[in-house]
Parts: structure tokens; C-alpha cells; sequence
């Protein structure tokens, strides 16, 4: 008798099943998707308004479809456990294609954790795979290929080669685009703020003037702001009135992808990209004291809900380890807030309570840690009682003014047990109504308004998750896709668009409106959600979209000007004598010969040929001068018949550059060095003393292990950081 064959995506998902189960079951990878559109055609065939994917399977899976069909053919029984979204509903439907199996035929497991007992439940109760899921992600799957196949080649061939375009990927990059409008187009405002102190020790702002409560441009120059204060400085104040009110600060939601990725990128550092790739290992099995098993649920979901046993599990816990003050009466849920949740899925938590951070530390990595740490304590935080405050407030009022004081007093710390609370309480005084107040100091100050931020990475992901635009699993690389194209350059931490950006999403407003409209594109995944659910048909969908957007492309082959048009410069072409013109190229602009491709004469423009000098060498590939030019890591030698020539090697080795502080392990010399990720620091008698560190060391001494501190900035604030154990404080 045959064994019963378990067929997964990942390695290291296979990896942790396989701990669980028995000699009978044979689990193996696919290693992602067995069976795609071609790379390099269109690869879909429309007959008789019907749209049928020419799925192929790729040459880096060949061998795993083979191995996969010689151990089916064997198997007593084949399990698709492919992971629990629309997408691994489809990656299991091609293996069973691809394997020659009825896909209806074969039973289908789920599960949100990859632990013992939640596949052996899954085991005991299999489905058949849901062909309307996988319809719908093959909905998607093809509206995209529709959109990059037929619109990319159109942008590239009238603005610039190597353009591309996406349903999710150009309404994404829109919001950024017109972000930067917002900021352009920003005027600021003057106004000023007035503040007082009274008692000499309660601070307190301008909140009305003669009766009218203040906005705040209310006050618009330094000349009403100066009439104020000089009048004011001659009242007498009283307390008029003071308020003590309580205030609840609900528990958070537990996290699900959009938010994980926001809070990973606010409090860790980390980049949405890296905390999906970190999530899907903790996901997929690491190491514990239980052996190799997934330590958090699954990552890729939109939904809040929260297993019943996991909701006990926390109750007994947080009983057990705050007390009984800390548990709400019955158990806290939460309802998404985003179209179209899969309420199916269950929120990212941990799979085992026992093992704690503290334990934790002993078994993954630093980044692993952090991100586990962050996960588990917002799932404990989630299940505990609300936090309580008393807000105060004091108004103290004068024939013509009222300044207000506010301040809080923490009275239950609830969740914040876990979570923590960074803001310290702000006590007022204990004053009494109709009392005499001093005023002690008052001062006038100047503001202006400022433009909307920026995107960041985080930021995007809330708005368009709040829009509707993609899925979880869209997120992450649509940001990465729109910096990889070179649409969005990331400034200190900010999305900024490039300029090719403003050209490519001016195009689509005025010929393809519905492709950069945030609307079109979260009704088409509403209808995807409908397809999933059985409300619509998916080859309907395709032809609703695909018809009109085939009319707006041949029209725009026609009407599109091409902003490829080459400018003439008045000289001829030295080696043909043709007109030189200048040309927009992936690079920026450059001189080429009017008679390309017979003529590939090019030559710099001469803004392009600044920072640079001549070098006594000559470029070993075509003959002409190599030139000195300047690069992020410093200056290098460049063939000066770039563009035509692309050749570029180091300078002589130049000296490392040597700090003053001295190497904490072994005395010697710090010396600044590069690697492909950029900067580091590290001794200079490597490889006999392996010192490294990321950022500048200092001869700061850390407080804590006394080892030497490095310069940083952390959240935006400058701090000394331990270069051993990462304390940190305040420069």
C-alpha cells in the first residue's frame, strides 16, 4: 500500500508538516507556482468572447512536476495543502493539472497554523478544492496579464522603454503622484499661537478672545498676535472653571497584514517587503522547545477574527499572569473594517502562548524576535481590559481671554500592561473655581502651515487598504514593483514619485482614466470578491473589462503624441554626418546620430559631464580616455564614450577612511569599509578580529554592559545605540 502524499508550496512549510505526521505521509513542495501564463507572450486565447489561459509549466519546475507525477501514481491518497487564500486555492488547482488529477477530485486541507494539531484536524476534515476561488484569482491573474501585455508596450513605445503598467500598480502610484501635486501646489499660511504660564508652573494656550472660540489661523500676523498679548498683560486672571473626566482607550484589534506591515514599519524599521518575508518564516516553522513548528498564523489576511480556543488560551493566561483585574467579562472580537474580508481567515496571533518573547529570544533571530515580540503582545493586548484616564482641565479666564491647561493622570493601565505606555502623565495642580491665578510669563508664537507628508510605505498600505485597492498579498510588492520600475524613489523613508512617474500617470489620466482611478480599481476587486462567492461569472467580468479597454488602446496608438521626438542640436554626426539630436534615454538625456540604428554615434551632454576629470588611462575596450567621476561610494574611472561604451573600473586602491576611536576587541584601528548593502564599519585586522558594526562608532560608553555606542538615528530622533546590546539613549 502506497503512502498518502501531502502537496504544499514551500520547502520549509514541508519541512514543519512532516515533523507532525507519521511514516505513512510523504509531504513535498511545489515550490510555489507549478504552472503559470508564459514569460514572453501574452498567453491568452480568446475564442468566441471566452478567454482561456495558455498556462505552461516553466523549465525551474520541470523536474518537481515530474517527481510530483512518478509520487502520485504511487500514493494511496493525495492532499492539496497549499496555503488558505485564493492564491494557494489556485496554485492547488494547477498541481492537480499538472499532475494529471482531477482537481474536484482530490481532497483539499486547510488550516491558519501550521502546528500538530491543526493539521491533524485538517486531515480529518479535507474539502474538494473551491473552483469559484480559483476562478477568481484567475480573474485577476488575467486582467493583469490584459493590462501589463497591451498597455506597458504602449507606454514604452510613446514615453520611454522599459515602462510598465498595472491595474493595482498605477492606482497605487497616483495617490503618490498626486501627493506630490498637493505639496507642489502647497501655499503656506502664517499664523500664531499665544501661550501663558500661570503659577509659574501650569502651562496653558490661548483658547478664546473676547468671547469667540480661536481656530487656528484665527490669529494671522505678529501685529493682532502683539495687540493680544499687551493687553492681556494688564488683566487680572481667575480659575473659572475646572473639568475632571474620565476616558477609555479601547484595546487594539489584533493584527492582520495591512496593519502588521504599518506597525512593523512605525516601531521596527522594517520595510513592508521584509515584514512578509520574516512573517512567512514564523509562519512556516522554526525552531522551539516543541521542536520545528509555525509560531504565528497565517500572515496574508484581511480578517480580525480569532479562534476560540486561541481567545481561552489568552483569557487564562493574562488571569494567571496580570489578574483577574486585567480580563474583560467575556471574551473581545473585532470587526474588519475592509471591503471584501475573507471573515473565513482568523487574524495573526501567536499558534502557542507558552512560548513567550523570553522564551523566544533562545530560538530565532534578532528580526525574527522583534517582529514575534510585536505580534504576540498585540494579540495579548487585544484580549485585556481597556485602559482608563482622567483628563483635567483648567480654564483660566480674564475680562478679554481664556487659556485652557489640559493634563491626564493614567488610572487603569489595562492593555497598556502589555503594550506599554510611552506618554507620561501631565498632572494640573489642585486649584479651586473662582480663585485668583498669576500670570506669570506670556509669549506670542509664529507658525505655517505645512503641505500634506508624503507617502511612506506604511502610509500607503492604510490608505489603499482603506480604499479598497488590492489585497493583502498586493501590498508589499506593489511598493516594491513601483521602486524596482523607478516610479518611487524612497527619501528618508518617504515615497517621492520621479519625474518619468508625473509622465507616465499624466498619460493614463487623460487616455486611460479608469486604469489610475482608485474607484475603478476597488470595484474590480469587489467583483472579484463576487466571483469568489459565486455571484459572477469570471470569463463575464473579463469581457466587460477587456472589450472598451482594447477600443481605448487602439485609440491611443493613434492619439498618443511620442514624447520619444529627438531634438535637433545644429551639429553633424562626426563619424556619418548625419544630424546630431538629442534623446531622452533610461538614464536621462543624451546626443545621438538622427541616422541610429545604421549610425550609433552618442556623446554626453555637457550638464551630464560635470564632477569629472581626465585620467592618464585608456579604456581597454574600445580605446577612448577614461575619465574620473563621482559615485555614491566615491570617485571610479568611467570610459568617456558613455553611453556607447559602458565600461567602468575602481580607481588605485585608496586608503580606508580611519576613525579615531579604537576597536573595543582588540585595540586596533576602526576603518570605514563598503559592501553591495552599503556602508559598515569594521577593524582593520580583519580577518583576526571580526569587529563589525552598521553605524559610526563613538567613544560613547554604554550605560548598561559598558561597551562602545554607535551614532544612529532612531525614529527619527539622534541616539547612541550599543554596538553589544542595543541600549539606547538620547545625544
Amino acid at each position: 500500500m502506497g503512502k498518502n502524499l501531502i502537496i504544499v508550496e514551500s520547502p520549509a512549510k514541508a519541512r514543519t508538516i512532516k515533523n507532525f505526521l507519521g511514516k505513512e505521509y510523504e509531504v513535498i513542495a511545489s515550490k510555489g507556482h507549478i504552472r503559470d501564463l508564459p514569460k514572453h507572450s501574452f498567453g491568452i486565447k480568446i475564442e468566441e468572447d471566452r478567454f482561456i489561459p495558455q498556462y505552461r509549466i516553466d523549465k525551474d519546475h520541470t523536474d518537481i512536476t515530474k517527481k510530483l507525477k512518478e509520487l502520485a501514481k504511487k500514493a494511496e491518497r493525495v492532499y492539496i495543502a497549499t496555503d488558505e487564500d485564493r492564491e494557494g486555492e489556485a496554485i492547488g488547482y494547477h498541481i492537480a493539472q499538472a499532475i494529471g488529477k482531477k482537481p474536484e477530485e482530490l481532497p483539499r486541507i486547510v488550516f491558519h497554523e501550521i502546528t500538530r494539531s491543526a493539521i491533524q484536524k485538517a486531515l480529518e476534515n479535507p474539502r474538494t478544492l473551491d473552483m469559484n476561488r480559483v476562478n477568481a484569482q484567475q480573474a485577476r491573474r488575467l486582467l493583469d496579464r490584459i493590462v501589463g501585455y497591451k498597455l506597458s508596450p504602449l507606454l514604452a513605445s510613446k514615453i520611454q522603454r522599459g515602462l510598465s503598467a498595472g491595474r493595482v500598480q498605477s492606482a497605487a502610484l497616483k495617490l503618490i503622484v498626486d501627493r506630490e501635486r498637493e505639496i507642489k501646489a502647497f501655499v503656506p499660511q502664517e499664523y500664531w499661537t499665544i501661550d501663558a504660564l500661570f503659577n509659574k508652573t501650569i502651562d496653558a494656550s490661548l483658547y478664546k478672545y473676547q468671547d469667540k472660540k480661536l481656530n487656528k489661523l484665527d490669529i494671522k500676523n505678529r501685529e493682532q498676535a502683539e495687540e493680544i498679548v499687551e493687553r492681556v498683560k494688564n488683566e487680572e486672571f481667575i480659575v473659572a472653571k475646572i473639568e475632571k473626566k474620565k476616558r477609555v482607550t479601547k484595546s487594539p484589534a489584533p493584527f492582520m497584514t495591512s496593519t502588521l506591515q504599518q506597525a512593523a514599519s512605525g516601531q521596527l524599521g522594517f520595510s513592508p517587503k521584509k515584514t512578509m518575508m520574516i512573517a512567512q518564516k514564523l509562519y512556516e516553522g522554526v525552531q522551539t522547545p516543541k521542536g520545528i513548528t509555525g509560531v504565528i498564523t497565517y500572515m496574508r489576511t484581511d480578517s480580525l477574527n480569532i479562534a476560540k480556543e486561541a481567545q481561552e488560551a489568552a483569557r487564562e493566561l493574562i488571569a494567571k499572569k496580570f489578574g483577574e483585574e486585567y480580563l474583560p467579562q467575556k471574551p473581545k472580537n473585532y470587526a474588519t473594517k475592509s471591503k471584501g474580508a475573507q471573515e473565513a481567515h482568523e487574524a495573526i496571533r501567536p499558534t502557542m502562548l507558552d512560548f513567550t518573547p523570553e522564551v523566544a529570544k533562545e530560538y530565532l533571530t534578532s528580526d525574527e524576535l522583534k517582529l514575534y515580540t510585536l505580534i504576540y503582545n498585540r494579540f495579548l493586548a487585544s484580549q485585556m481590559q481597556d485602559a482608563i484616564f482622567e483628563t483635567q482641565t483648567i480654564y483660566f479666564k480674564s475680562p478679554s481671554t481664556t487659556f485652557k491647561a489640559t493634563g491626564r493622570k493614567l488610572l487603569f493601565d489595562g492593555f497598556y500592561k502589555v503594550l506599554g505606555n510611552e506618554d507620561k502623565d501631565k498632572l494640573l495642580p489642585e486649584l479651586t473655581e473662582g480663585e485668583k491665578a498669576e500670570l506669570t510669563k506670556i509669549e506670542a508664537h509664529q507658525h505655517f502651515t505645512e503641505p500634506p507628508a508624503r507617502y511612506s510605505e506604511a502610509s500607503l498600505i492604510k490608505t489603499l487598504e482603506s480604499l479598497g485597492i488590492g489585497r493583502p498579498s498586493t501590498y508589499a510588492p506593489t511598493i516594491s514593483l513601483l521602486q524596482a520600475r523607478n516610479y518611487v524613489e524612497l527619501e528618508k523613508k518617504q515615497l517621492k514619485p520621479t519625474d518619468i512617474a508625473f509622465t507616465v500617470i499624466e498619460t493614463l489620466e487623460k487616455h486611460f482614466p479608469d486604469i489610475v482611478d482608485s474607484n475603478f480599481t476597488a470595484k474590480m476587486e469587489e467583483e472579484l470578491d463576487e466571483i469568489a462567492a459565486a455571484k459572477k461569472d469570471w470569463q463575464k467580468v473579463l469581457k466587460e473589462f477587456y472589450d472598451p479597454f482594447i477600443e481605448l488602446i487602439e485609440k491611443g496608438k493613434k492619439e498618443i503624441k511620442s514624447q520619444k521626438v529627438a531634438e535637433p542640436i545644429g551639429r553633424a554626426c562626426p563619424e556619418c554626418g548625419a544630424e546630431l539630436v538629442k534623446r531622452k534615454g533610461r538614464f536621462g538625456e543624451f546626443i545621438a546620430c538622427s541616422a541610429f540604428p545604421k549610425c550609433k554615434y552618442t556623446e554626453q551632454l555637457e550638464e551630464n559631464k560635470t564632477e569629472q576629470q581626465p585620467s592618464e588611462e585608456v579604456c581597454e575596450k574600445c580605446g577612448s580616455p577614461m575619465i574620473v567621476k563621482q559615485g555614491p561610494r566615491g570617485a571610479f574611472l568611467a570610459c568617456s564614450a558613455y553611453p556607447k561604451c559602458k565600461n567602468t573600473k575602481p580607481l588605485a586602491k585608496q586608503e580606508p577612511k580611519k576613525l579615531d576611536v579604537k576597536c573595543p576587541e582588540c585595540g586596533g584601528e576602526i576603518v570605514e569599509r563598503f559592501s553591495r548593502r552599503g556602508k559598515f564599519y569594521g577593524c582593520a585586522n580583519y580577518p583576526k578580529c571580526t569587529f563589525i558594526s552598521k553605524f559610526e562608532p563613538t567613544e560613547h560608553k554604554c550605560p548598561e554592559c559598558g561597551y562602545i555606542m554607535a551614532a544612529r538615528t532612531y525614529r527619527n530622533k539622534d541616539v547612541y545605540e550599543c554596538i553589544k546590546c542595543k541600549t539606547r539613549q538620547e545625544r
